[in-house]
C-alpha cells in the first residue's frame, strides 16, 4: 500500500480506485493463466486455423452486442452489478470449458459467445467505472499501474499454466488451470461488493453519441483510432500464440514466452507511467506505433522460437509506450465531450463498437485469406496489412487538440465525490 501511495505522489488513493485495481488485477491474472491456453487447447483438438478464427470471431461479434445491452442495463441498475454479471459470465465460460473437455472443439461458436458476453459486460462496467473513479490527474497512474498488474499476471499466469500442463496428464492440466481461473473470478465477484454503488439516470442514447462524431472532431478521430487498434488486435491475439506452440510444440515454452514478455512489459509500464506526461502523449503514441509495425519484419518468414521471443520483447516495450497515453487521451476526450455526465456510458459503448468492428474486419480478412489462398502459408502476407493498425493510430489523433476542462467535467468530478460517500 505504501509503495502504491508513493507512486501516486500527492494524488489521492481512494477505496474505489484501489478496489477497481484489485479487480482488474484478478481479471488480468485469470485471463493470463487460461485465455492463451484456450486457443492452444482448441488448436490441439482441431489443428485448423479456420476453427481458431471462428472461435475468436464469435468472441468479437458477441462482445460489442453485449456492450450495447450492458450499456442499457447500466442506465437502469447499479453499474457494479453489471461488472458482476461480466465476471459471472466469464466464470460460466470456464465452467463450460471444464465440462466439455475434449469435446470443446465441437462448440466453438458457443464458447466464443460465452466469452464475448462475459468480456462485454465486464469491460463496459470496468471502463465506465474507470472513467468515473479516476480524474485527469490520476488516469495516467491508474492505466499505468493496471498495466503493471496485467504484466505481473502475464509473468505468473502463462508460465504457471505451462508448468502445470506439462507436469500432469494434459487434459487434467488444462482443467486445473481453467478451475483456477474460475476461482479467481469468484474472488473478483466478492471484492466487487466493496465498491460504492454507482447508478445513472436518463435514457440510453446510443444513436446520439454515435452521431456526435459528426460534430466533435476529437471524438470522431479517436473512434477511427480505435477501429485501427482493433484491426491489428483481431488477428494477432491468436496467431502469435498458435505460432509459438507450433514452433515449439510445448506449453511450457509458450508459458516461458509469456513470462519473458510480461517481465519486460512490467518494467516498460512502470517507466511509461512515470515519464510519459500529457504534453508528450502524441510523440509516445507515434513511437510506440512505429515500433509495433517495424517488429513484424521478425516474424513474417523463416519463423523460429528465437525470432518470436525477440518479437515478443520488442512489442512488450512498445505497447506501454503507446497504450498508457492513448487510453488516457481517450478518457480525456470523452470527459470533454458533449453531455459527458449523462452520456458517459454511451461514449464507452460507441468506442468499444468501433474497436470490435476493427477486430471483426481483421478476423474476416484472415478467414478469407486462408480460405481463398494457400491455407496457413498465406498468413505472413496478411499480417503487414492488418498489422499496420497501431501505427495508423497516430495519424488519427495527431490533429486532436483538447480544450481546457469545462464545467461539465467539474460536475463529473463532484458526482464522483458524492458517490464515494
Amino acid at each position: 500500500m505504501k509503495a502504491l501511495q508513493k507512486m501516486m505522489g500527492n494524488m489521492e488513493l481512494t477505496k474505489d480506485l484501489l478496489m477497481l485495481l484489485i479487480i482488474g488485477g484478478l481479471y488480468s491474472l485469470s485471463i493470463a493463466l487460461s485465455n492463451t491456453f484456450v486457443n492452444v487447447f482448441l488448436w490441439k483438438q482441431s489443428g485448423q486455423f479456420i476453427d481458431i478464427a471462428i472461435y475468436n470471431l464469435s468472441i468479437v461479434i458477441f462482445q460489442p452486442l453485449t456492450f450495447v445491452l450492458a450499456g442499457r442495463l447500466a442506465k437502469r441498475i447499479d453499474r457494479v452489478i453489471v461488472l458482476r454479471l461480466g465476471v459471472i459470465s466469464l466464470s460460466i465460460f470456464y465452467l463450460t470449458v471444464l465440462l466439455l473437455g475434449d469435446q470443446a472443439e465441437q462448440f466453438l461458436i458457443l464458447l466464443g459467445a460465452l466469452l464475448g458476453v462475459g468480456m462485454g459486460f465486464y469491460w463496459l462496467a470496468f471502463n465506465v467505472l474507470t472513467f468515473e473513479i479516476t480524474e485527469p490527474d490520476t488516469r495516467d497512474f491508474f492505466n499505468g499501474f493496471l498495466g503493471l498488474l496485467a504484466s505481473f499476471g502475464g509473468m505468473v499466469g502463462p508460465f504457471l499454466a505451462g508448468w502445470i500442463i506439462t507436469r500432469m496428464d494434459q487434459l487434467i492440466g488444462y482443467k486445473t488451470i481453467f478451475a483456477i481461473s474460475l476461482t479467481l473470478f469468484f474472488a473478483a465477484v466478492l471484492i466487487s461488493f466493496m465498491l460504492s454503488r454507482r447508478t445513472a439516470k436518463g435514457i440510453f442514447s446510443f444513436s446520439k453519441v454515435f452521431e456526435e462524431r459528426k460534430r466533435n472532431h476529437s471524438w470522431n478521430r479517436i473512434l477511427y483510432a480505435h477501429f485501427f487498434q482493433g484491426l491489428r488486435e483481431g488477428t494477432f491475439i491468436f496467431v502469435i500464440v498458435v505460432w509459438v506452440f507450433i514452433t515449439t510444440n510445448s506449453e511450457l515454452a509458450l508459458g516461458t514466452f509469456g513470462l519473458v514478455n510480461s517481465a519486460v512489459s512490467f518494467v516498460a509500464y512502470y517507466v511509461a507511467t512515470r515519464y510519459i506526461k500529457a504534453a508528450n502523449r502524441k510523440k509516445a503514441i507515434f513511437v510506440g506505433g512505429i515500433i509495433l509495425y517495424a517488429s513484424l519484419a521478425l516474424i513474417l518468414f523463416d519463423l523460429t522460437f528465437a525470432k518470436l521471443m525477440t518479437y515478443g520483447v520488442i512489442i512488450s516495450i512498445a505497447y506501454p509506450i503507446l497504450l498508457v497515453p492513448y487510453i488516457s487521451l481517450t478518457y480525456d476526450i470523452i470527459g470533454r465531450s458533449w453531455n459527458a455526465k449523462e452520456m458517459r456510458i454511451e461514449y464507452i459503448v460507441v468506442r468499444e463498437v468501433f474497436l470490435n468492428i476493427g477486430r471483426i474486419t481483421s478476423i474476416v480478412l484472415f478467414i478469407l485469406t486462408i480460405t481463398i489462398f494457400n491455407g496457413a502459408e498465406s498468413i505472413p502476407y496478411l499480417l503487414p496489412i492488418v498489422g499496420i493498425g497501431h501505427f495508423l493510430i497516430y495519424f488519427c489523433i495527431r490533429s486532436i487538440h483538447l480544450p481546457p476542462l469545462s464545467d461539465n467535467k467539474v460536475v463529473l468530478s463532484n458526482e464522483n465525490g458524492s458517490n464515494n460517500n
